[in-house]
């Protein structure tokens, strides 16, 4: 049997008349960035999410920098994040000049750990990042209390949850800005690149929405430096599209990890995802920790099932951020993850046979 890691193909057959009809919509107007499918969609995921204001923007990763640049962060400000993410997070920090500060993650979530903030903190400290890795939130009750205690920012990074709830309300609500990413293999992807933030705050908004097309108010009139990051009409489109079935999809993730997690309870060579009592995951990624990584991708591979690993190396040992002087051990939580982690294959469209075989292969 073939595996097929996210079935992108599948689901647009799926949804192919109301696809094709928004991109054709979109190509007969040609009014390709920033038309009127964006504000459309901005009008959608604030209802889906019930924060105040969505604003699209051309990526997660630019999503990351609209937050920080609206929160006016600064060369040699600090802000405080998981060594244990894809890169952007920690790389948009970098990039603004300021300096991404780890603390080491919860061992059953892969979340940051709320515990080990408190001692990372410092003077120069401005925001705090916590990132909703694999689809489950962090826990933000604990992280925005020590924010609210500190006088510090909360930007929640939830480029693989869009959809999650915390504690009864999606984590794009929280925080005082929360980002998201449409990249294709999210689960919730447009057809190229594409994010969002959402914020409670009008005054945030405003600024966000002026930065994103160069900080301007009106056409060649610029009041912030800003940026270019706009959305695609063509991506706003296929999102719209998309939308309308998500909250099924996420249903039916939760039932695959459900089917997965029960068929793989005896296996004691694994350790199952965990998901805590107080919020839900959109189940981005299917992530087992397993001790002989390499022999199970093997094995697996043969057996015509891919697999990922996210995260191969904790960010504070990766090459361009030696500067920062961590060592090995540092993070032992985040660096015992990296060498233990395996994502399994994960979209709402796996049938129980592929859930059967690959969960077979496992416990063979």
């Amino acid at each position: 049997m073939k595996i097929d890691f996210a079935k992108l193909q599948h689901q647009y057959q799926l949804y192919k008349q109301d696809i094709d009809n928004a991109i054709q919509s979109v190509l007969d107007k040609s009014n390709y960035i920033m038309g009127e499918e964006c504000d459309l969609l901005e009008r959608e995921l604030e209802k889906f999410t019930e924060a105040k204001h969505a604003i699209v923007c051309s990526s997660g990763t630019d999503a990351l920098l609209l937050a920080m640049m609206a929160l006016d962060i600064q060369p040699g400000d600090e802000i405080i994040t998981t060594p244990f993410t894809f890169i952007a997070t920690a790389e948009t920090i970098a990039l603004m000049k300021a300096k991404p500060v780890f603390a080491d993650i919860e061992e059953t979530t892969y979340n940051i750990d709320p515990a080990k903030i408190e001692a990372a903190i410092t003077p120069k400290t401005k925001a705090i990042i916590p990132v909703s890795l694999y689809g489950q939130p962090p826990g933000l009750d604990e992280i925005i209390a020590i924010a609210t205690q500190y006088n510090l920012k909360v930007i929640i990074d939830g480029a693989q949850s869009f959809g999650a709830l915390y504690q009864g309300k999606t984590d794009s609500a929280l925080g005082d800005i929360s980002c998201t990413s449409f990249f294709p293999a999210k689960p919730l992807g447009c057809y190229g690149d594409g994010g969002a933030v959402f914020t409670n705050d009008g005054t945030l908004a405003e600024k966000m929405r002026m930065m994103r097309v160069h900080g301007q108010e009106k056409r060649y009139y610029h009041k912030y430096i800003g940026m270019g990051g706009r959305l695609d009409t063509l991506q706003a489109a296929v999102l719209l599209a998309k939308l309308p079935h998500y909250s099924k999809e996420i249903e039916l993730r939760q039932k695959v990890a459900q089917a997965y997690s029960a068929k793989l309870s005896n296996n004691k060579r694994l350790v199952s995802p965990q998901i805590k009592t107080d919020r839900t995951s959109v189940w981005a990624q299917y992530t087992l920790k397993i001790e002989e990584r390499n022999l199970t991708q093997e094995k697996l591979h043969k057996a015509g099932i891919p697999t990922a690993i996210h995260y191969p190396k904790p960010l504070h040992l990766q090459e361009c951020f030696n500067y920062l002087n961590y060592k090995i051990g540092a993070f032992p939580i985040a660096e015992k993850a990296a060498n233990q982690v395996l994502s399994l294959p994960m979209n709402p469209f796996l049938t129980e046979q592929e859930i059967g075989y690959v969960t077979g292969c496992l416990n063979a």
